[in-house]
């Protein structure tokens, strides 16, 4: 049975925004419902329209659902992306993150497959930290951390990082061979929920 997946990010200047995209066409090539959303924009005009690429974003984007529990309750599992703050997670998903407490205190989050994603300006600018502190939230929602380690050649292709694909801002938009990772974390990520569906309906059933 196919999974239903919730890729839900936050985007600046869109580099984020096209991982999420990619992570979502991965997952529905799996067999995967989908639900791409973006948070909130929590930051002043006056900010955005200091940078150009950042108001051309927002501006480009409105189509974009905005995320709510609701994508959280209805979904089998998770990709969570986000751009890298000083090595964190951006405040615009950690507010959103902050609203999932009743959820959580449900048992709502919990044993369901989740990844993440991010993109930093610089090569060595805080992805990997920025993937750690979101994979912090999914130990305290009791998720199964889904990461694409080693297990296919895309990763390789896209800087080779383990924790989730992660995009250097310094290179540009992300190239062909980050997408691919990132569908392929997406299928990755579809396949594991579609695995563990099915094993729970055997046990229902047994």
């Amino acid at each position: 049975m196919g999974a239903k997946v919730a890729v839900i990010y936050y985007s600046a200047t869109g580099n984020v925004h096209a991982l999420a995209s990619a992570v979502a066409e991965g997952a529905e090539s799996a067999g995967a419902e989908v639900r791409l959303r973006r948070v909130p924009e929590l930051a002043p005009d006056t900010a955005i329209d200091a940078n150009p690429a950042w108001r051309a974003h927002v501006s480009a984007t409105p189509h974009v659902e905005v995320a709510t529990l609701d994508d959280l309750r209805w979904a089998d599992a998770y990709a969570f992306g986000s751009p890298t703050r000083y090595g964190n997670v951006a405040a615009q998903l950690k507010q959103f993150i902050d609203t999932t407490g009743s959820l959580w205190s449900a048992g709502a989050l919990s044993n369901k497959p989740a990844t993440a994603f991010a993109s930093a300006g610089n090569l060595q600018g805080g992805n990997e930290s920025t993937l750690l502190a979101l994979y912090n939230t999914f130990y305290h929602w009791g998720a199964f951390i889904v990461p694409p380690g080693y297990t296919d050649p895309a990763v390789y292709a896209a800087h080779g990082n383990p924790y989730g694909t992660a995009h250097p801002g310094v290179e540009g938009v992300p190239s062909e061979a980050t997408l691919g990772a990132a569908r392929y974390q997406g299928r990755r990520l579809a396949s594991v929920a579609a695995r563990l569906l099915a094993s729970a309906e055997l046990t229902a059933v047994a």
